[in-house]
């Protein structure tokens, strides 16, 4: 349900200094008179802000994900004596605590602040990412790498509510895709840290465990400013003066994006939430394409390999990866932005595009084909900020989009934990039924998509024609509805973007 974001009164008195998940007190008073300059300003300071912190988080995510694959270039698999498919399930028993932990970190995002609690699980993937250069032996890696998802596990959903309190609707797809260009960037500049560390020439210290230690010790730093500085909501946001916390919250409520409910946590939004025929069109969409993203990410920097680059100019060669992706993700979120009803088509787009070039890593014989095919092939990522805007923005009701989108995160790590099984070491360099799975979930990830956008389409033209056309609500009314525990599914007058 789209409204204007340009707000001059308003028939009530808000009190919004509350914590996430307490009652909003509405009372019929005076109006808060916001001028589209002010509203603006408001905007800006979170852009800022907000993108910039959760942006350069995910980078640390990311890089600190590939650290795995880049150390297998740095002798991590002969000092360890990595054999058969133990380093599969290096890679994939990561996806085992991220798994884990995704359920109780959707409901521990609730009861306590969310911006202190991304923060503390920040410091203790980077404390676990710093063990990984202690670890001796295969069980110790399996260890180490299986508390590494524990640590991850609120970083990309967090973001997601964070991103749903501070924007409306139609600003979600674009901020999205900001913070999740760190994503990219981290292709781009976790080859270049991990080639500078393969440079230095040390006896004491293998070059993986050196790239472990510095990752890891950046990524704890960087926690403190998360704790400093990352709002739990937009009341407690240290960025905006009293009346700029109104207008921040004012602006999601009146597109109720808002993720303010009137209790900690549902149970009936629970049952709404598992039995919506979107979230499992999302979830087999989900568990397929990251049968491709779980193997590029595990075995990446191997398959590069195999193309005839050395050890240390693999590594390297990884950075076109992060600029097609980034290139890809831009001009996807601006399109969603300026074309709200073509998400979907995009995605469909995008995840077309890693067909093409997973076909190219597969059939073609020369070097620079199949790494012009492994850049394309990649940028199915691009989706994933379009994905979680679907969430924010067509899920209605605080606890049914926390346990949409951890069951989403579950999803993406059952595609995460099958994806690396396909390539069997014995199939180095070329693997051939790692590809072919890969090109098989990008297919069937294609079907799932275009399956959402059609139920979408019908769902908006029963209710338009059940209910009428969606009315803009005043934000008395607004504000009403968002505080009545209603999910997507019970109020007539939601519109689903598509």
């Amino acid at each position: 349900m789209e409204k204007d974001n340009n707000v001059s009164s308003s028939d009530v008195k808000l009190d919004y200094r509350i914590r996430l998940g307490e009652t909003l007190e509405v009372q019929d008073g005076d109006s808060l008179a916001i001028s589209p300059s002010e509203s603006r300003e408001v905007l800006r300071k979170i852009d800022f802000c907000v993108i910039p912190l959760m942006g350069f988080c995910y980078l640390l995510q990311y890089m600190d994900k590939l650290a795995l694959s880049s150390a297998t270039l740095l002798g991590l698999l002969r000092d360890l004596d990595l054999h058969g498919s133990q380093y599969s399930w290096c890679s994939a028993i990561f996806y085992f605590g991220y798994l884990t932990w995704s359920w109780p970190s959707s409901y521990l995002i609730v009861r306590f602040p969310t911006g202190k609690y991304i923060a503390m699980t920040v410091c203790l993937w980077g404390g676990v990412l710093m063990c990984h250069g202690a670890v001796h032996d295969f069980g110790g890696l399996m260890a180490a790498r299986f508390f590494l998802g524990v640590g991850e596990a609120a970083v990309a959903p967090g973001f997601a509510l964070i991103t749903g309190m501070f924007y409306t609707r139609k600003e979600q797809p674009l901020r999205q895709g900001a913070w999740f260009a760190g994503n990219s960037l981290a292709n781009i500049f976790g080859g270049l840290v991990a080639y500078g560390i393969g440079q230095i020439q040390t006896s004491s210290l293998a070059d993986w465990r050196l790239l472990f230690l510095i990752l890891g010790g950046i990524t704890s730093a960087y926690a403190f400013v998360l704790y400093l500085f990352l709002p739990d909501s937009p009341d407690k946001a240290v960025f905006l003066d009293e009346k700029q916390q109104q207008i921040a919250l004012r602006r999601t409520i009146e597109t109720k994006t808002g993720l303010l409910d009137n209790d900690n946590f549902v149970p009936n939004q629970v049952i709404d939430a598992l039995t919506d025929p979107p979230l499992w069109l999302l979830v087999l969409y989900t568990v397929s394409v990251n049968l491709a993203n779980g193997g590029l990410t595990s075995f990446g920097a191997l398959v590069i390999k195999g193309f005839g680059f050395s050890d240390l100019k693999a590594l390297l060669i990884q950075m076109p990866i992060g600029v097609s992706q980034l290139i890809f993700l831009l001009l996807t979120s601006s399109f969603a932005t300026l074309l709200p009803s073509a998400r979907l088509v995009l995605m469909i787009i995008n995840t077309l595009t890693s067909m093409v070039g997973m076909t190219m890593v597969y059939e073609c014989k020369g070097r620079a084909a199949r790494m012009a095919g492994l850049c394309l092939a990649s940028v199915f990522a691009a989706n994933v900020p379009l994905s979680l805007s679907l969430i924010s923005s067509n899920v209605g009701g605080f606890t049914k989009r926390s346990v949409t989108s951890a069951t989403l995160f579950v999803a993406y790590c059952v595609g995460n934990i099958a994806g690396p099984q396909f390539f069997q070491s014995s199939q180095a360099p070329r693997y051939p039924t790692g590809l072919r799975a890969s090109l098989s979930g990008l297919a069937f990830g294609t079907w799932f998509l275009a399956c959402l956008r059609v139920y979408y389409l019908c769902e908006n033209a029963r209710r338009n024609k059940r209910y009428g056309q969606s009315q803009r609500l005043s934000v008395h009314e607004a504000l009403r509805e968002d505080l009545s525990g209603k999910t997507d599914q019970q109020l007539p007058d939601f519109r689903y973007v598509i």
